[in-house]
């Protein structure tokens, strides 16, 4: 049995710096989850990943991570995204060091 499909973004990590990256309507990558395409069908979803699994030279470790559209764009839809997006953990730099 199929789970029903939950809207995601498509998310990978950079490859050279490690930022992660998010699919954008325009098919460019950005780092900014609010500026991420939001798929709300599971086709093209699963298309996207595959042409993104396709790009190992550009990014790693590419999935459907679930998100909800936001007033600015879509919105974490699970903790760990959220986590994702506030940048490096591990010291201040990056998206932390603009904060």
């Amino acid at each position: 049995m199929s789970r029903e499909f939950t809207p995601s973004v498509l998310t990978a990590n950079d490859l050279l710096d490690g930022d992660v990256i998010y699919l954008a309507p325009s098919g460019l990558w950005v780092r900014d989850l609010a500026q991420a395409y939001l798929f709300t069908d599971a086709r093209n979803a699963a298309e996207a990943l595959d042409m993104a699994e396709g790009q190992q030279d550009r990014l790693v470790g590419a999935y459907l991570a679930p998100a909800q559209p936001g007033p600015d764009g879509p919105a974490p839809g699970h903790f760990r995204e959220a986590f994702r997006a506030q940048g490096p953990s591990n010291y201040a730099h990056g998206k932390q060091a603009e904060a």
